[in-house]
C-alpha cells in the first residue's frame, strides 16, 4: 500500500493558512474536523516561529516574523470568536478572546523590548493548540 500523500497547507499573502481568509461559517461548512486540523496547523506554525525566535542568536527579523504571525493569527481568531454565528459557547468564546488579547499584548511587549522571551507565549499557544478537537 502506498503512503498517503502529504497534505500541503496553502498560505495567504500574510503567511496565514488560507482557511483564515474564509469566514467561520465557510470553514465549518467544510467539516469541523478539517477546520480544527487547519487551526492546529496554524498554531504549529506560530509555535515553530516562536521557538526559532527564542534562540539566543535569533536576529530581530525572526522575532518580528514570529510576533507578526502570532498577532495576525489571533486577530483572525478573535474576529471569528466575536462573530454571533460562532457555535462555541459564549463563555468559552470570551475566554479565548481574552487569551488572544493577552497574546497580542505580550507580542507587542516583546517587540518593544518590554518583555523577554517567548516561553509564556509558546506554553499558552501549545495548550490552546492541544485543546483543539
Amino acid at each position: 500500500m502506498l503512503p498517503a500523500p502529504k497534505r500541503h497547507t496553502e498560505y495567504d499573502t500574510r503567511g496565514i493558512p488560507a482557511m483564515y481568509g474564509a469566514s467561520y461559517a465557510e470553514i465549518m461548512d467544510e467539516s469541523p474536523a478539517l477546520a480544527r486540523e487547519r487551526e492546529r496547523e496554524a498554531f504549529d506554525r506560530a509555535i515553530d516561529l516562536m521557538k526559532q525566535a527564542e534562540a539566543a542568536d535569533a536576529p530581530l527579523e525572526v522575532r518580528q516574523e514570529a510576533t507578526s504571525f502570532l498577532q495576525r493569527l489571533w486577530s483572525m481568531l478573535i474576529d471569528d470568536l466575536a462573530n454571533p454565528d460562532n457555535a462555541l459557547p459564549t463563555e468559552l468564546r470570551a475566554d479565548l478572546i481574552s487569551i488572544g488579547l493577552w497574546n497580542m499584548s505580550r507580542a507587542d511587549q516583546i517587540l518593544r523590548g518590554d518583555a523577554d522571551g517567548f516561553e509564556a507565549l509558546i506554553y499558552v499557544n501549545t495548550l490552546v493548540r492541544d485543546g483543539l478537537q
